[in-house]
């Protein structure tokens, strides 16, 4: 698969390490061309590096790897370039007090998708630090690290499907794009939760088998 990223930080490095490892062509792209140069060459395997319009150009899938707000400003500026394109959002639009800054209004997820109209927006990988996506894989316990995916079209869906199979995860239907908000608010809950409160998320939710109680 031939992978545009759009973004030289954390989440874009850790991510691409995965793709460029799993044999996928990528190409990096930042406002500063040398900072995208960096990137690409740390996450080697030829990966390309230059501009924004670049490397949404280059990829069949777009990683949109940016700050919330920025990254809608972004997204308008191509959206011709975007237009047909499947565009993975993993932004949490989370601000300080760990306050939801979509709250009342349309998620980060379809923002991207009303300022690129002719995408393929889908949301995922929005749920941990950066530094769990940099593990070889994502895995606890031996279980690998469950990710959901939201979004509308069936085929953009199974392309980042099979983005997060080669990132160690196992992807998890998190139904339309509408339902991104959710995944986004989920974050705001659990990084309030791990950092304001040192708080084991995971212990908020029963094992499956008692999902509806006992003996269901």
């Amino acid at each position: 698969m031939r992978i545009g990223v759009l973004g030289t930080g954390n989440m874009a490095d850790a991510l691409a390490t995965h793709w460029v490892r799993a044999g996928h062509e990528v190409a990096v792209g930042g406002r500063d061309e040398r900072g995208a140069q960096r990137l690409a060459a740390r996450v080697g395997g030829g990966a390309r590096h230059g501009s924004l319009r670049a490397a949404a150009g280059f990829g069949d899938l777009v990683l949109a790897a940016l700050p919330y707000g920025a990254g809608e400003d972004v997204v308008r500026e191509l959206r011709a370039t975007l237009d047909g394109k499947v565009l993975l959002d993993c932004s949490n639009p989370v601000g300080p007090g760990f306050r939801l800054l979509t709250d009342g209004g349309p998620s980060a997820a379809q923002r991207l998708a009303a300022a690129a109209p002719g995408a393929h927006v889908v949301k995922a990988f929005n749920l941990c630090h950066e530094a769990v996506w940099r593990m070889d894989p994502p895995a606890f316990d031996g279980r690998p690290l469950a990710v959901p995916v939201c979004g509308d079209d069936e085929a953009a869906l199974g392309l980042v499907r099979a983005l997060v199979r080669d990132a160690g995860c196992e992807p998890v239907a998190g139904g339309g794009l509408g339902r991104a908000g959710l995944l986004e608010a989920t974050a705001a809950l659990f990084i309030g939760l791990w950092l304001g409160e040192g708080a084991d998320a995971q212990a908020i939710a029963p094992p499956l088998a008692y999902a509806a109680g006992p003996g269901s």
